[in-house]
């Protein structure tokens, strides 16, 4: 198969007539918020990092010199430092509008459910841009419960994003998906 076929393939696009951009807008924020407590979630039972290595979100606002040491509120009688939390929601939110708009653009972004698009952006953030940013070391130097935490939660992130976007998007629009149309 040459290279053009290949990009033809992986860059099909829809109907423009069959596209919901408004509804695939609201989704991804929606999609993007549930599943940040998703990966919330899988980080508490694989921990990605050591009790002693800071959060990269957290290192990410110190960086840009913002100091989230006040960032707290109170839950269950319990401080919770809410500044990496943010940090991680906001970056779901934003990749989840993303897969959601381009889902009705390109039907192949959806390949595995999205894993795919998922472990791509875990390459381009984990493995590039943050050793670049200076809060990660480089990806040949992760522990590997970091890599499997990653992975797994990565994993979870997406495939919650999928799962919820086609329900709702057939829901709302009482339509199957573009590419289908």
């Amino acid at each position: 198969m040459s290279s053009n076929s290949i990009m033809g393939y992986l860059f099909q696009t829809t109907k423009v007539s069959a596209r919901r951009y408004c509804v695939a807008f609201w989704i991804g924020i929606i999609t993007g918020f549930v599943s940040a407590l998703v990966k919330s979630g899988t980080e508490g039972i694989f921990p990605p990092r050591l009790i002693t290595e800071g959060a990269p979100p957290v290192l990410l606002l110190k960086n840009l010199g913002v100091d989230v040491s006040s960032w707290v509120y109170t839950y269950s009688e319990q401080a919770v430092y809410f500044g990496g939390n943010l940090v991680h929601i906001i970056f779901s939110i934003v990749w989840g509008i993303i897969y959601c708009v381009a889902a009705e653009v390109f039907p192949k972004v959806k390949m595995l459910q999205g894993i795919v698009f998922g472990l791509c952006v875990a390459v381009l953030f984990h493995g590039i841009a943050m050793p670049i940013l200076g809060i990660s070391v480089p990806v040949w130097d992760l522990r590997f419960e970091e890599i499997f935490s990653e992975f797994v939660g990565t994993i979870l992130w997406i495939w919650v994003i999928e799962i919820m976007r086609r329900d709702l998007r057939n829901r709302i629009t009482k339509q199957p998906d573009p590419e289908l149309q």
